[in-house]
């Protein structure tokens, strides 16, 4: 029987470039992605000493690695404890860090030793997904700058969003000080009498401190047909929690912005591509992400992956991410349906406690 060549580890300009490469194109088969999938593997199993631990001890190598399915995921986690890099540091590099909820946090970084993917993955995920082909848009951004947050990845994302979909009178509302809500206003009541469509981009709590300071003063809008409405990251102790149904029927009455328009970005520091809805007139909506992500949702005690239909914990093969690792383990929990995922939660009970096991895993295959 003839043997199979592992796929040959080749240089990070290759990598790169195979990547944006494979991003342009307008689609792939199951059989080139895997093809991309283990050129990917074969290289951070060579370059990332922390990885390629973690590898061997589940006894996966480029050799018997024959499709992202293979391909053994770090949990989230990881990122916090220790640095997943294939390239070495270098001054210009970005590292994206995750925000935390406390100060004391530890925070998972991701580095970016060029953010050429990263910048492209995004530019042309959203332009198929949020904008869908319609003309440049005045937007107004509920979230801080990238002056003022560098390490946030959101804060990047919608700098790029901006600079490449937004039109010249598009303004930031939220800095480190605070929301500018009167500003806001203004501008929302000069859209209205203009007729002009606009968009929000932001951070979802920062949509529910809008939502709650609009209702105490009585004030709502009707925001021109055409616009729309994009938030992302939960919130993760900076508002009140709501309800997925109360947040998109607040938000759609707030802005008269019909249901369909309201959509959301699900996103994370350790990955390079992100996931899209097709807005919430149903929630939970329906994600799903362009042809270089893909999904899988396992049994975190077993990490066998469970049946269709069935609760999971999503793993994501992103090969966007060339210098860090391709596939990570998250901590939240999904059920896989036609057209992609809905995303229900965190783990919690026994799905949580396997996740924490992954990460014990990762940091123990460290030690030997």
């Amino acid at each position: 029987m003839a043997t199979v060549s592992p796929p040959v580890a080749t240089s990070a300009s290759a990598i790169v470039d195979a990547v944006l490469g494979f991003i342009e194109a307008g689609g792939c088969s199951d059989e080139q992605f895997d093809a991309l999938a283990q050129r990917m593997f074969a290289y951070q199993f060579a370059r990332n000493e922390p990885y390629r631990r973690f590898c061997q001890g589940r006894g996966a190598t480029p050799r018997n690695v024959r499709g992202w399915r293979d391909i053994p995921a770090v949990p989230i986690d990881a990122f916090k404890q220790l640095t997943l890099r294939c390239q070495l540091p270098a001054p210009s590099d970005r590292v994206f860090m995750t925000s935390g909820t406390t100060r004391a946090e530890v925070k998972g970084r991701h580095h970016h030793p060029t953010l050429a993917v990263y910048d492209r993955s995004m530019l042309r995920n959203f332009s198929q997904r949020f904008m869908l082909g319609s003309g440049p848009l005045p937007m107004g951004i509920l979230f801080p700058t990238e002056t003022e947050m560098a390490n946030s990845s959101l804060a990047h994302y919608l700098a790029l969003a901006v600079r490449d979909f937004g039109t010249a009178d598009s303004r930031y509302f939220v800095s480190t000080q605070g929301m500018d809500s009167v500003g806001l206003k203004q501008t929302l009541r000069a859209a209205v009498d203009s007729g002009q469509p606009c968009a929000l981009l932001g951070a979802s709590y920062s949509f529910v401190h809008l939502i709650d300071e609009f209702a105490q003063q009585g004030l709502a809008f009707r925001l021109p047909a055409g616009s729309k409405l994009l938030d992302t990251g939960g919130y993760k102790g900076h508002s009140r929690d709501l309800p997925l149904e109360a947040f998109y029927a607040a938000l759609s009455q707030t802005f008269g912005v019909p249901r369909e328009q309201c959509i959301n970005m699900y996103g994370m520091t350790e990955l390079s591509t992100q996931f899209y809805d097709n807005g919430n007139a149903q929630v939970p909506s329906v994600k799903s992400g362009p042809h270089w992500i893909r999904s899988r949702l396992v049994d975190p005690l077993t990490g066998r992956e469970v049946a269709r239909g069935e609760r999971g914990i999503l793993i994501h093969c992103d090969l966007a991410n060339f210098n860090s690792v391709t596939s990570i383990l998250t901590e939240d929990v999904g059920v896989e349906v036609d057209g992609g995922f809905l995303l229900l939660g965190r783990a919690a009970g026994a799905q949580a406690k396997g996740c924490s096991l992954a990460v014990e895993e990762f940091i123990q295959a460290q030690a030997t």
